[in-house]
């Protein structure tokens, strides 16, 4: 989603407010000026005023809703809200649930930080992010993807050993510590 789609924090916090428990975020009534006539503005603040905004679900998991006719995702929202400010990059949620907008769950990262927070792909046989079975070896593999270059981190007798091997890369490279989570 592009910056500039964002309406200003100054405009989100006159439309809308936010829960900082729940991560949720309300309506705020209207005045007569934001709309054509009055009968309009009375309409709107009986149907929305005070009610939960950003209710939907997109495609990818994340809370979305409408201003003004444009989808906002609601993590963006709230950060602009919340920070003053538009995020830098990608917003990402540190426990893995997109629809957990607390800010205390969110935070402004790069595209790469991004990755470094993911869960556990489901295709993993081990149970473990980046290590697996080498059967024509008879030992643990270790791996990990840094810059997009995968990098051998050593082959084990013990499941263990090729774990902490894991584990050790990833807090060296920078890793959240969420990721590998079980999906």
């Amino acid at each position: 989603m592009d910056k500039k789609s964002l309406p200003s924090p100054e405009l989100l916090r006159k439309l809308l407010t936010y829960d900082a428990d729940t991560g949720k975020l309300y309506w705020r009534e209207r005045p007569v000026d934001m709309f054509p006539h009055q009968r309009a503005a009375n309409s709107w603040n009986a149907r929305f005023a005070g009610k939960e905004a950003f209710t939907a679900d997109s495609d990818k998991g994340y809370r979305k809703g409408k201003i003004y006719g444009t989808t906002q995702l609601a993590h963006r929202v709230i950060w602009a809200m919340e920070m003053d400010g538009h995020p830098s990059d990608q917003i990402d949620h540190k426990n893995g649930n997109r629809s957990d907008n607390r800010l205390a769950n969110l935070r402004d990262v790069t595209n790469a930080e991004n990755g470094r927070n993911q869960k556990r792909h489901n295709t993993s046989t081990s149970g473990a992010t980046g290590v697996y079975w080498n059967k024509a070896r008879r030992k643990w593999r270790a791996h990990i993807k840094i810059s997009g270059r995968q990098h051998h981190l050593g082959l084990f007798n013990k499941f263990a050993e090729a774990v902490a091997a894991r584990h050790s890369a990833e807090t060296e490279h920078g890793f959240h510590e969420n990721h590998g989570r079980a999906a």
